[in-house]
C-alpha cells in the first residue's frame, strides 16, 4: 500500500482504520518519517499534528532522531518540534538525556521535559543536570523540576561528585547547585552547608540592599530596629537563619509548600524575610495569608499583635489593579492611625504630625469638596517614607545595620523542604 494512502487513512473517522494505518506506517519508518515531517510545512494548528503524533510515537527512537535532524535543518518549526518531542515513550529515554545535555537552552529544555515526564532515573540525565547548572546561566525548562523529582535518588551521587578529586571545579559547582535545586540547603552535607553559611556571612557586610518597589502591588510590615526581635514570636516564626537581602527577597518571591502535619493533615508553610536594619527600621516580607491573614479583622489583629511585641508596627498594602491602598500605624497593641482607600470610613484615628490634612491641601475647595476633619492626603506609597522606610528607595545611601533573617512559618519543617537555589 502506498504511503500517501496510509497517511490519508490517518484522517479517517474509523478508529480501527487509523490504528492499522499507523502500524503499517511504523513498519516503513525510513521512508514514512521524512514524508511526514515534510508535510508539516503547511500545518498551522497543534490539533493538526495529531496524526503525525500517533505515527512518531509508535515508531519511537528512529522517529526521535529524524525529528531532531529535521528541526536542526529548520524543516520543522520550533513550536512543532516542541509539541512532537513531548510524545515519545521510555524507549527514547537515552535520547531525551542526550538532548538535555545540549548546550542550547531551548533544545535542552525539551530533553529535561521528557525525562521529567517519564520519571527516568538516568545517569546521563544527572550529568546533563550538573552541566546545566555548571554553566551558570539560564537553567533549561523543567531542569529544576527534574532535580526535585529525582532528589532522593540523585543526592548520594551528587554528593559523591562534589567530593570527586577528578571532577572539574565547574562540575563540582554544578553538582552543588543541582543538590540545592532538588532539596534546598538541607540536601548538602555538613561541609557544604558550613561553606554556604560562611559565604553568606562574608557577603552580608558588602551587600548594597535592594528591595522590591511596590510599583503595582506589594505588602510589608515595618518594626523598629531596636525591638525587632519581638516579631519572631508575634508572627510565630521558626528556624531563622542569617541571609543576604538578595537571597531573602528571592526566597519570599517563591511559592509556599504543602507538607503533612503532625496529625497527618496537610498544612501550608512559607518563608518570611526580615531585612537588616534599614535607617532604623526592619521590614518583613513573605506570604500574605500566612503572616497577616486574609480577612480584615485578621490584618488589624496582626498589626496590633506585632506592635505589642515590638512597641510599634506599621502595615502597608497596595494593589493598583484591585484599587487597594492601605496603611496602618500601631503602638503598644493598638492601631492609632489607619487609611483604607474607598473604605467606610477611609480614615480612622487622629492625624499624625507629619500629615497634610485634606482640608489644607491646595487643591481642596471647601465650596465643592467634602472631607472629614481627620482625612489626610497620604496613601501607602508616601506614608511609608514618613513612618519608616520606603522599600523602593532602599539603596546605597541607606544606613544598614546587622543582617537579614530567613525564617519559616511553621516549626519542625526545615529549610530543606523548600527546593531551589537562592541568589546569594
Amino acid at each position: 500500500m502506498k504511503i500517501e494512502s496510509l497517511l490519508g487513512d490517518l484522517e479517517s473517522d474509523d478508529a480501527a482504520r487509523v490504528a492499522a494505518a499507523a502500524a503499517r506506517l511504523a513498519e516503513q519508518a525510513d521512508s514514512v518519517v521524512p514524508a511526514l515531517l515534510r508535510g508539516l510545512a503547511e500545518v498551522r494548528r497543534s490539533a493538526d499534528l495529531e496524526p503525525v503524533v500517533r505515527v512518531l510515537r509508535q515508531i519511537g527512537p528512529p522517529a526521535f532522531d529524524a525529528l531532531l535532524a529535521a528541526w536542526g535543518r529548520k524543516e520543522v518549526a520550533d513550536w512543532q518540534a516542541g509539541r512532537l518531542l513531548a510524545v515519545f515513550d521510555e524507549r527514547c529515554a537515552d535520547q531525551y538525556a542526550a538532548l538535555a545535555a545540549d548546550p542550547d537552552y531551548g533544545r535542552s529544555g525539551n530533553g529535561f521535559q521528557g525525562l521529567h515526564r517519564l520519571r527516568v532515573d538516568s545517569e546521563a540525565g544527572l550529568r546533563a543536570l550538573v552541566e546545566s547548572y555548571a554553566r551558570g546561566r539560564l537553567i533549561p525548562y523543567k531542569a529544576a523540576d527534574y532535580a526535585l523529582l529525582m532528589r532522593d535518588s540523585f543526592r548520594p551521587r551528587l554528593r559523591s561528585l562534589r567530593r570527586d578529586p577528578a571532577a572539574s571545579p565547574s562540575t563540582r559547582r554544578g553538582a552543588l547547585a543541582a543538590l540545592v535545586a532538588g532539596g534546598g540547603a538541607d540536601a548538602l552535607d555538613g561541609r557544604d552547608r558550613a561553606a554556604i553559611e560562611r559565604l553568606i556571612r562574608v557577603k552580608i557586610p558588602y551587600e548594597t540592599p535592594s528591595l522590591p518597589a511596590p510599583i503595582l502591588s506589594g505588602w510589608w510590615l515595618a518594626v523598629p530596629g531596636a525591638s525587632y526581635e519581638g516579631v519572631f514570636e508575634a508572627l510565630d516564626l521558626h528556624d531563622r537563619r542569617p541571609i543576604t537581602v538578595s537571597a531573602g527577597v528571592h526566597a519570599t518571591d517563591g511559592e509556599d509548600i504543602r507538607i503533612a502535619g503532625p496529625d497527618g493533615a496537610g498544612r501550608t508553610v512559607g518563608r518570611a524575610f526580615i531585612t537588616p536594619e534599614l535607617d532604623g527600621w526592619r521590614l518583613v516580607f513573605g506570604p500574605f495569608d500566612l503572616l497577616v491573614g486574609e480577612l480584615w479583622d485578621d490584618m488589624v489583629e496582626t498589626v496590633e499583635r506585632v506592635s505589642a511585641h515590638c512597641g510599634q508596627a506599621q502595615f502597608f498594602f497596595l494593589d493598583d489593579a484591585g484599587g487597594s491602598d492601605v496603611w496602618m500605624a500601631a503602638e503598644n497593641g493598638r492601631v492609632i492611625r489607619q487609611y483604607v482607600a474607598e473604605g467606610d470610613p477611609e480614615w480612622e484615628g487622629d492625624p499624625l504630625p507629619w500629615e497634610t490634612l485634606a482640608v489644607d491641601d491646595p487643591d481642596f475647595d471647601p465650596e465643592y469638596d467634602e472631607a472629614p476633619p481627620n482625612a489626610g492626603t497620604a496613601g501607602a506609597r508616601s506614608a511609608c517614607e514618613y513612618l519608616s522606610v520606603d522599600p523602593g528607595e532602599v539603596g546605597p545611601d541607606t544606613r544598614v545595620r546587622g543582617h537579614g533573617w530567613l525564617a519559616l512559618t511553621a516549626p519542625g519543617v526545615g529549610h530543606g523542604a523548600f527546593p531551589g537555589t537562592l541568589r546569594i
